[in-house]
């Protein structure tokens, strides 16, 4: 439960950040993508009239491939309401295949809706994963991970649930509520399948008519028209699809109509459009007499019951599982848009964006054709990997779209000369290494960095001559370590001098969502909670702090000066930025820095997605950014990159803007860094404009220690700038459509900027940081899926 503030625009920072590393995994030559966007269109179930035969529908349920493992996060349900819900949890762990666990997030209180009795949504949707039927689809997230047998994304539930708590439910567990009682099971085993994929995305404009349709499901794919065109292909927005959404739809799929006695199955779409009932459920007219199969209708009655999700519903839910034919193509296609050509180690990735009229066109392919060459290769979806290509040689290539009407006019894309990539090797093959840190050790370079695969944090410290590496914590249980996975954000500092060092690690627990810190001598751990085990979470606006229980898990950064130690993270719940230090004491005290207030130099924003804090003699700098505005789609608009900083661990802080909104910029952040140089404090950040938005298009760097204006980048030729961002004196590394380029802070005369460290596309976010090893300079990061040294 959570208290205090909620901050309007906290809900938009995870996607925030999600968008500004959307994931790409390219294969072989027709490249798959995976993109991941928020759920925001819900199902209800209406309570209706009392039903003229009550009892009980148990029968006719049909098992799917096997079981699945559902796990349910309860919020605020009585005892009696949890064992009706997770009755039908049971049910459905019996008739949804997926060798992926299902979370659950359900909520139990007042619904804001008159009427409506439940609400689901799935926690986000997902497009072109490996096992994907149709690449160019949204797939809600727990059908996802059961195509994809992987969780797309851990840190989500894969659907959310609400119960309102004012209706009149029948509260004995009985299954036989009276003619004015509703069955609580009843409503969850109906609004669990909109959580499992029967749900469309649309909406609809009232005043002007018109439909949206802006993330078409497969769901959408097999709903057709009268004269059988996809709901999925009209133009959106448009009046057509406003028209269709309010007149004739039904259910295309072929198990679903067999289910059905032959007959396409019909959908609710009333002539007056309404919110969380059209199109999402089975006719009412049609289906509310027919048993098991009304189990999907817009309204449950009074005393109605129903313990099986039904044939018909199952049939339709399977049919989700295999790619929807293909619609009707009805214009020539027009080409791609948006083309590019990107620089590869003897190769090159073209990327590009769908035609204007992709869905009334029906696009089945891609053509892309080496121009110097003349070999051409044909693809379904956008980047392409061309391979075969010799760098320092000159490339350009022409794309075209095909449908069965035809194909369009070529585009060109730019130049582009493929370069050899960095010389890479394998510091550990076992650990992924999505999220790293380095410092020096005794003396001697230390990197940290996770397991994601097994949940661990690791350490490795050079010896001088080789790498000793070891588990810090995670899923580990001896010795003062968690069973939990600990694979999110690091950081490291050291206390003490010379040889005679403590390395401080501080780090994510993903499951509590606490903030853990260990300390190595050389030889030991000492493990401790720093944050997020308090009692309850702690209001913005208490100005002692102590430890709360708010979501500290998002990002972490620790600096060490001879005053004492001080580790710096995001209050999650809140949307502030926390702090606790340790002095002589012994004993964590705890502040709050900004994102609380407007006086004495704070801001209200959303505060500390992204965090770097480092410390030179006594002075502390921590760079953080702040979203400012977020639209309707929980999107930044409005964003800057905040710099705090104070003397040792008690004096007051003092705030500056780096840069904010304007000037050309919309969104300042998306991620940042900040490193100690040899020339001095670096900071680095990214920066979208209205027309990019929400896509970084350059790279900023500001070096602290004078007062020359900020450096600004852009990395055209190489894909647009993202995670991972580290800088020291010389070189700054930056993410290049999902792979690592560097470019120098003062290039030479005549010579590119930017070069290529890595031609891997990563299939997760990427992170790198820099080491020296014997005087050679290294970049540290995953590739691969392996954590790896690079350098030139």
């Amino acid at each position: 439960m959570h208290t205090g503030r909620r901050n309007p625009i906290r809900a938009g920072i995870a996607l925030v950040a999600m968008l500004a590393g959307l994931i790409a995994i390219p294969q072989a030559h027709a490249q798959s993508v995976v993109h991941e966007r928020a759920s925001t269109v819900w199902g209800h179930t209406y309570a209706g009239p009392p039903t003229q035969s009550l009892g009980s529908t148990d029968s006719g349920g049909a098992h799917l491939q096997k079981q699945s493992t559902f796990i349910v996060t309860y919020n605020n349900f009585p005892s009696w309401a949890r064992n009706d819900v997770q009755a039908a949890v049971d049910v459905w762990s019996e008739n949804f295949a997926s060798t992926v666990p299902i979370t659950i997030d359900a909520t139990w209180g007042r619904s804001a809706t008159s009427g409506v009795l439940g609400s689901a949504r799935p926690g986000n949707y997902f497009s072109g994963f490996t096992g994907a039927p149709d690449a160019t689809l949204w797939y809600p997230s727990a059908l996802a991970n059961a195509l994809a047998g992987d969780d797309l994304d851990k840190n989500s539930p894969e659907i959310v649930i609400q119960a309102n708590s004012n209706a009149n439910w029948d509260q004995r567990n009985d299954g036989t509520p009276t003619s004015s009682e509703y069955d609580l099971e009843s409503v969850f085993i109906h609004e669990l399948g909109h959580g499992l994929g029967f749900l469309s995305t649309d909406a609809y404009d009232t005043y002007f008519k018109y439909g949206i349709l802006d993330q078409p499901t497969p769901f959408d794919a097999y709903a057709q028209t009268s004269d059988g065109r996809r709901l999925s292909d009209l133009p959106s927005p448009s009046l057509e699809l406003g028209s269709a959404l309010t007149n004739t739809l039904v259910w295309s799929g072929p198990l679903g109509i067999q289910a059905n006695n032959g007959v396409k199955p019909l959908l609710y779409t009333p002539a007056h459009y309404e919110v969380g009932s059209s199109v999402s459920h089975l006719d009412e007219a049609t289906f509310s007499s027919t048993g098991l199969n009304s189990v999907m209708t817009p309204n449950l009655a009074s005393g109605e019951v129903f313990h099986q999700p039904g044939p018909l519903l199952l049939a339709m839910l399977q049919d989700l599982r295999n790619k929807p034919p293909a619609g009707i193509a009805s214009t020539m296609p027009l080409p791609p848009r948006n083309v590019a050509a990107l620089v590869g180690d003897k190769s090159a990735v073209i990327t590009f964006d769908l035609p204007s009229n992709s869905r009334t066109s029906q696009i089945s392919s891609y053509t892309i054709k080496n121009n110097k060459t003349g070999q051409e290769i044909s693809a379904t979806a956008s980047p392409v990997l061309i391979t075969g290509l010799k760098n320092g040689i000159s490339y350009s290539f022409s794309i075209s779209s095909q449908n069965d009407l035809g194909q369009s006019e070529n585009v060109q894309t730019n130049s582009v000369t493929p370069q050899a990539a960095w010389k890479a090797s394998v510091l550990d093959s076992l650990a992924d290494g999505e999220r790293i840190a380095t410092t020096l050790f005794n003396t001697q370079p230390a990197i940290v960095y996770t397991d994601s695969k097994r949940g661990r944090v690791k350490l490795a410290v050079w010896t001088g001559k080789a790498w000793h590496i070891v588990t810090v914590d995670g899923r580990g249980g001896s010795a003062g370590r968690t069973l939990h996975d600990v694979s999110g954000p690091v950081s490291v500092c050291t206390s003490g001098s010379g040889k005679n060092q403590a390395l401080h690690i501080f780090y994510a627990d993903k499951v509590d969502k606490d903030l853990h810190h260990a300390t190595f001598d050389g030889i030991n751990f000492k493990y401790e909670i720093v944050d997020g085990n308090g009692p309850i979470v702690q209001p913005y606006d208490q100005p002692n702090r102590v430890r709360t229980a708010s979501d500290v898990s998002v990002s972490n950064a620790c600096a060490s000066t001879a005053s004492g130690l001080q580790v710096f993270y995001r209050d999650e719940t809140q949307g502030i930025l926390l702090g606790a230090v340790k002095g002589f004491s012994g004993k964590w005290t705890y502040e709050l820095v900004d994102g609380d207030h407007k006086t004495n130099g704070h801001t209200t924003g959303d505060v500390g997605t992204h965090l770097r804090a480092v410390a030179v003699g006594s002075k502390v700098s921590v760079l953080y950014d702040s979203v400012l505005v977020v639209n309707q789609q929980k999107q930044a608009t409005a964003g800057e990159v905040r710099l705090a900083t104070r003397i040792g661990i008690s004096s007051n802080w003092s705030y500056r803007t780096l840069d904010t909104s304007g000037g050309g910029v919309a969104v300042a952040g998306y991620d940042l860094s900040l490193n100690k140089t040899a020339a001095g404090v670096i900071a680095t950040w990214l920066t979208a404009s209205g027309v990019s938005l929400p896509k970084p298009t350059q790279i900023r760097w500001d070096n602290l220690s004078d007062n020359s204006p900020p450096v600004t980048l852009t990395s055209d030729g190489y894909g647009l700038p993202t995670s991972p961002l580290s800088i020291d004196n010389r070189t700054l590394t930056f993410g290049c459509q999902d792979r690592i380029c560097t470019t120098e802070l003062k290039p030479t005369a005549g010579k590119s900027p930017i070069s290529l460290v890595s031609n891997f596309q990563s299939p997760a976010p990427i992170d790198s940081e820099w080491v020296t090893i014997n005087k050679v300079r290294y970049a540290v990061a995953c590739v691969a899926g392996k954590l790896t040294l690079l350098r030139p």
